[in-house]
């Protein structure tokens, strides 16, 4: 056996020795879509695949890498029969992520992570090559049913269960919704008072009124107090997502009510004026009872025709010659300012009854005979008297 030269003992001597599981560096010599090879400062290259270097199975790593880049890797084999070393970099990421979930859960850490797949249970998401699950029931504060809105965002939350045995880490965003909102709440409340106009966003319309998103709590606007006018139902006035411009009627603890009834838009502020009694209105039959009919002035403003005061002739009910719809015009017989109370009177505009002509004359025709009448019998009595004092 001939003897090794200076040279090949040095170079000998400077390859180091490798194990598998050890963390090395290298650099990159070559690129192929699916492999990567490496100066490892080993007798043999390293092989670094696609499949342990990333879970997605189309990417290019000539997209990623190129040569002359270095490296940090984990040997998985010294020798994979053919003389080379299989090196792992996912591996050694989950390794090192796996590290980073731990302390991230021990310190109740928030984190962020784009989401990257939406089951039917809940969310997914990785940090350092760790899988996390957000079950739904930890997405927010309140249910969701349809959780895709997520999809490819960013969302923060925390490590809430860390097993690494079993591979289940469960991720919290729940808790971190309610104290963001709790905080913001507090904000609210310390800002608005009963009067503020303030604006809000439409979060959801049931069938006596509309929740308003304020930015950190809720307020209701009660069908009754969404218009002066009448409103025949919410969701035909507003649908989720619209912007409001809302004034804070009252304020009972965490409970804000709220309304649309502004002072400058109150029909009734010039009531006094354009509807006082004696003046000829007009309106629209809006609704009906077996007493009357109210008539709607103007937005806000109804008055009461009574059923008496529809004609001069008996009516059992007003429906009966009058139907929702129906324009009326009427004369004003009472006007209530204190109480918001006007009365109309149909009866009050018809003329009064004509005399028939041969009645006034028959009754001319009898004055004028009594006053002859009465005319003779005195000359008679003041005849009489003189004969007999002659």
């Amino acid at each position: 056996m001939s003897e090794l030269t200076f040279e090949q003992l040095l170079n000998e001597e400077s390859m180091k020795t490798i194990h598998t599981g050890e963390v090395v560096d290298g650099t990159v010599i070559d690129v192929k879509p699916d492999q990567i090879v490496l100066n490892i400062n080993y007798k043999s290259d390293g092989i670094l695949t696609r499949n342990e270097y990333t879970n997605d199975a189309t990417l290019d790593l000539t997209t990623v890498v190129k040569p002359g880049d270095t490296m940090t890797v984990k040997v998985i084999k010294v020798n994979d029969g053919e003389g080379q070393v299989l090196l792992s970099y996912k591996r050694l990421a989950a390794e090192r992520g796996n590290k980073r979930i731990e302390e991230a859960y021990n310190s109740q850490e928030v984190l962020k992570a784009v989401v990257n797949q939406v089951m039917e249970g809940g969310l997914s998401v990785t940090v350092d090559e760790v899988n996390i699950f957000i079950p739904a029931s930890l997405v927010s504060d309140t249910y969701e049913k349809d959780l895709t809105k997520y999809a490819g965002q960013e969302i923060e939350f925390v490590i809430s269960e860390y097993n690494p045995k079993r591979r289940r880490y469960i991720g919290d965003r729940r808790q971190l919704v309610a104290a963001r909102k709790a905080e913001m709440q507090k904000e609210l409340f310390e800002r608005i008072k009963e009067g503020d106009v303030v604006e809000g966003t439409v979060k959801n319309v049931t069938d006596f009124g509309a929740f308003i998103d304020l930015g950190g709590a809720d307020g209701l606007l009660h069908i009754s107090e969404m218009s002066w006018g009448r409103i025949e139902h919410p969701k035909k006035m507003f649908k989720v997502g619209d912007t409001l411009k809302v004034l804070i009627k009252e304020i009972n603890g965490s409970k804000i009510a709220l309304s649309l009834k502004f002072d400058e838009l109150n029909p009734w502020k010039d009531a006094a004026v354009k509807y006082a009694e004696g003046m000829e209105v007009t309106g629209v039959v809006a609704r009906m009872t077996d007493f009357g009919a109210f008539v709607e002035l103007e937005p806000g403003v109804d008055a009461l025709l009574h059923v008496s005061q529809i004609s001069k002739e008996h009516i059992e009910k007003p429906s009966d010659v009058l139907k929702v719809g129906d324009s009326v015009t009427a004369k004003v017989v009472d006007f209530n300012e204190a109480d918001r109370k006007i009365s109309l009177s149909i009866k009050a505009l018809l003329a009064p009854e004509a005399t028939e002509p041969a009645k006034e004359q028959e009754e001319a025709a009898k004055e004028e005979d009594a006053e002859v009448v009465s005319v003779d019998i005195d000359a008679v009595i003041a005849a009489q008297k003189d004969a007999e004092g002659n």
